[in-house]
């Protein structure tokens, strides 16, 4: 599998990385995790992303790691332990870093990540904001200091104030999840442009929206669904057209998309089984898509440049039960 330069890192990642929000499970040898984790390492893909958040996806990994010899890079994040979590806490986060390295059985983190920076009141990491400080930092310093931390790393799902807190200098890697992809691009505002400027190493998380360009849905998008917004639902029936002109599998073209970006370092999957992950290789090995199929895409994206107000944050396709905004 081709490699990109992670930034200034220098690190050497596959194009197509793992996430690990869908290893989390009940460990056994037969989970069918633990087989993706193990299929994704067969067909060589070497960076791996998780988080403390991801419910027990770190132990999972670690034992699903044990014992393998080929070379692999291993992302982690602070934040969402101890409970009850307290960023301010320097104690805590010493703490969380330690039962990191325990769960997955290492001895040092390639990529720290600082989980969700940009959304105030879901972890308030910062004691200065404007100066991008805090405990977390310090702490962070102190583990590079001992080798046990390699590079420091920003991951969030909000697509402005995370560009402000890049701009500090102080990070090597974002990842940006949900606002690059086939139909939002929000991250192309800002993010992407600053990870550029300064050199940035940038993952990109959930390229198929957490499931709402993983597959087609038709039936809700022409008859249904009646939280969709009207621009979305016109947006949605003019890629699916297209995608019939193409011939072309979403899932496919939702990955061949992201990779077709050269300052993209990686992508990571949700696979949740070996299938998965074989289908999904199997897209990016088809390479970028050509310069003409992407300005179609392009033009559909621009349909809709902004998300409608009260848009549900992940699309709820074949949720039947959905009561809108609020009522989920």
């Amino acid at each position: 599998m081709n490699k990109r330069t992670l930034g200034r890192t220098g690190l050497q990642v596959t194009e197509l990385s793992l996430g690990g929000l869908f290893v989390a499970s009940w460990f056994s040898e037969e989970d069918p995790a633990v087989a993706a984790v193990h299929k994704a390492l067969e067909l060589g893909v070497n960076y791996i992303d998780t988080a403390p958040g991801y419910g027990n996806s770190e132990e999972v990994l670690g034992k699903a790691l044990a014992g393998v010899t080929a070379p692999f890079i291993i992302s982690t994040k602070l934040g969402a332990r101890p409970l009850p979590f307290d960023a301010q806490n320097a104690d805590g986060l010493r703490f969380s870093v330690e039962e990191s390295l325990r769960l997955l059985g290492r001895d040092h983190i390639d990529v720290l990540m600082i989980h969700e920076p940009d959304r105030p009141g879901q972890f308030d990491w910062w004691t200065d904001l404007a100066g991008v400080n805090g405990p977390v930092l310090e702490v962070i310093d102190e583990f590079k200091a001992a080798g046990v931390v390699k590079y420091v790393g920003l991951g969030g799902t909000t697509a402005y104030e995370m560009a402000h807190i890049m701009r500090s200098g102080k990070f090597d890697v974002v990842l940006t999840a949900f606002n690059y992809s086939l139909l939002w691009r929000e991250a192309e505002i800002e993010v992407l442009p600053t990870a550029k400027a300064l050199g940035m190493g940038v993952v990109v998380g959930s390229p198929l929206q957490q499931g709402a360009l993983a597959r087609r849905y038709d039936d809700e998008v022409n008859n249904g669904a009646p939280w969709l917004s009207s621009p979305r639902r016109a947006q949605y029936k003019a890629l699916y057209a297209f995608l019939d002109e193409l011939g072309m599998n979403i899932a496919e073209a939702g990955i061949r998309f992201v990779i077709s970006n050269p300052d993209i370092s990686c992508t990571l999957m949700g696979a949740r089984s070996p299938e998965e992950v074989e289908k999904n290789v199997a897209a990016v090995e088809k390479g970028p898509l050509p310069a003409d199929v992407l300005a179609r895409f392009d033009a559909i994206a621009a349909m809709v440049p902004f998300r409608p107000y009260c848009e549900p944050f992940g699309l709820p396709f074949g949720n039947p039960g959905y009561k809108g905004p609020g009522q989920a």
